[in-house]
């Protein structure tokens, strides 16, 4: 009786059939669960203004999606209206820089030395309650450029929700990682580094992104006062001069670049902690 043959099969090895298998359903379920939200939007919007509705609130003069396209490939296609992003887009990234600065610094000093504690947080919380957009007269007169003024109303909005998440997350470090570094023979200057800065970054991170979401709302709010460019006089323009898909269009890109930088923020934020798991 012959002896059985060997099989030439090739064999599958676990990364291979991992890779043959079939996504999960996990994995595409809540991207298709965030187009479906977008995607619904979208809908909502059209048959509203389509249809002239009137639930109290009013959609006779709010343009349809259609017009807003046909509004933005139009404004796309022309020089002018590029020169009001980069003018925004320049101006919170300045005033972001800024506040990301002197707000971790700030933060950091305030939230580990009692006497900065003491000598600057009533500072700091006296003047927080401020809205930004309430600085922008004294801003005039402070700063010679428009563009100056505009930039130091951005880094304003964004600073404070930076120094306070900065001193927050200084404040819940566990205490027995520095008592863990000091029993080593860590240094004041060593457990700083080593075990303050680590420990209060994931606050950091979320100042960071939340200061972004605001230093947006400011910088627009700035620009429809005072400013000649940038996508808040743009959108401020289209609403003196009629042209509500205009105004729409320019909501719809402060939107995405909202969204796009704070996305940014926290995939930088991410790439710093890597001791943190993942989602």
């Amino acid at each position: 009786m012959d002896a059985p043959r060997a099989s030439t099969a090739p064999l599958v090895t676990a990364p291979t059939a991992r890779a043959l298998a079939l996504p999960r359903p996990g994995n595409w379920r809540r991207p298709a669960l965030r187009i479906l939200s977008v995607g619904l939007f979208f809908v909502a919007w059209h048959v509203v203004t389509t249809r002239r509705l009137e639930l109290y609130v009013r959609f006779q003069n709010v343009p349809s999606p259609a017009q807003v396209l046909e509004e933005a490939v139009e404004l796309f296609s022309s020089a002018p209206f590029y020169v009001h992003i980069l003018a925004s887009l320049e101006r919170i990234w300045l005033g972001f820089a800024i506040a990301a600065v002197l707000g971790v610094g700030l933060g950091l000093l305030i939230g580990w030395f009692r006497p900065a504690a003491d000598t600057l947080l009533p500072l700091v919380e006296l003047l927080r309650p401020i809205p930004a957009v309430a600085w922008v007269p004294l801003s005039i007169m402070l700063w010679p450029t428009e563009r100056s003024s505009i930039v130091f109303i951005t880094t304003l909005g964004a600073f404070f929700p930076i120094v306070l998440n900065t001193v927050h997350g200084v404040e819940g470090i566990d205490r027995q990682l520095v008592r863990a570094a000091t029993s080593l023979g860590a240094g004041p200057a060593a457990i700083f580094r080593e075990a303050v800065i680590p420990g209060a970054l994931p606050s950091i991170v979320t100042g960071l992104s939340v200061g972004m979401g605001v230093s947006w709302l400011c910088l627009i709010s700035a620009e429809m006062i005072s400013g000649q460019f940038g996508i808040g006089y743009f959108t401020w323009v289209a609403y003196g001069i009629v042209k509500y898909p205009q105004i729409v269009v320019g909501m719809l890109v402060i939107g995405v670049l909202g969204m796009l930088s704070s996305a940014l923020i926290r995939l930088i934020g991410a790439r710093c902690m890597p001791w943190l798991p993942r989602r």
